[in-house]
Order: structure tokens, then C-alpha cells, then sequence
């Protein structure tokens, strides 16, 4: 059976961020390799979990960078091991300042990328799984059982709506 190429699909990064300078130097680098920047949400305060705070100390916020071209989703994998790259160059004594959360959204779904494995995830290459994080329905994202608090409570509802707006977009062009 011959195989179909899959839609391309809008990337974003979720970035947890401590030091806004840092978070500055990630986004340059990002954007050499992913091209330029075309919504910057504001900045969230990430208070549901404490598991960055050793680590990143506080307060630690996130913000949503999506970018202008589309891409093909098996990109996943080789963006998130870029990102990982540019968490350990900007670490600081060897503690990350910012963790970069790429993803990617389409009509239907947003995926996240992931280096840990966990039940929901899907094994794609290079240490990374995909992790479906929350699905499109009714005019509205929902999120799955083992969805991440800070996405399962919609608060970034709207971000998500504006970028998949964008999507789509750039996808009748």
C-alpha cells in the first residue's frame, strides 16, 4: 500500500522560563533553526507543580512561541532533541533556567514532545515520544486522563485557539 504524506502542522514551544535573559538567548537560538517567530503569548505564572522550582527557582513562568512555517509533524523528535540542546548551553552551574516544551498543534490535536516515557506516549526516534496532550472538539480543546495539569486547565485555552487560528490560515495558502 502506498503511504500518504502527512499534513504539515504549526510548532510552538511551551517555555518554562526563571530568568527572562535566558529565555531571550533560547528563543534566538530557536528561531535560527525554526524559523521566525509569529506569536508570543503572555507570560503565564506556572504554580501547579513544584517540580521545577529546585532547579529553576523562583517564580518561574511560561509563555507560548509559535512559528511561522509549517512543518511536517515527523520533525517532532529531531526539534525536541534542539531544544534539549539549548536547555543544557544556557544552564546555569548545571541547573536549567528554561525548559523548552515543543509541540505542534493541527486541525484536530495538540502533541507535545517528550524524553520520558509514560503509558499515552508514542516512541518516535532518538530517545522521544510523542505525548497527545489535548484534542479539538465542539469548538474547543479538551484534554486526555493524563494530560499535564497547566494544559488540562485551560488556561491556555485562548493561546491555543489564536495559533490554531494561524494554522489555519497558513494552511489554505
Amino acid at each position: 500500500m502506498k503511504t500518504i504524506d502527512p499534513q504539515n502542522v504549526k510548532y510552538f514551544i511551551g517555555a518554562l522560563f526563571s530568568d527572562a535573559e535566558v529565555l531571550d538567548q533560547a528563543t534566538k537560538l530557536c528561531q535560527a533553526e525554526m524559523g521566525m517567530i509569529d506569536f508570543r503569548s503572555s507570560d503565564f505564572p506556572f504554580d501547579l507543580t513544584n517540580y521545577y522550582d529546585e532547579e529553576m527557582g523562583l517564580p518561574i513562568f511560561r509563555t507560548f512561541l509559535s512559528f511561522q512555517g509549517l512543518r511536517s509533524p515527523g520533525d517532532l523528535a529531531g526539534l525536541k532533541v534542539l531544544c534539549n540542546d539549548i536547555e543544557t548551553k544556557l544552564a546555569i552551574g548545571g541547573a536549567r533556567k528554561v525548559n523548552l516544551d515543543v509541540g505542534y498543534l493541527d486541525f484536530h490535536k495538540l502533541v507535545l514532545a517528550s524524553a520520558k516515557y509514560n503509558g499515552q506516549k508514542i516512541y518516535l526516534d532518538q530517545g522521544i515520544y510523542a505525548d497527545p496532550t489535548l484534542y479539538f472538539e465542539g469548538g474547543r480543546f479538551h484534554s486526555f486522563e493524563n494530560t499535564f495539569p497547566d494544559f488540562k486547565s485551560n488556561t491556555y485555552s485562548e493561546v491555543f485557539l489564536k495559533i490554531r487560528n494561524t494554522y489555519k490560515a497558513q494552511i489554505k495558502i
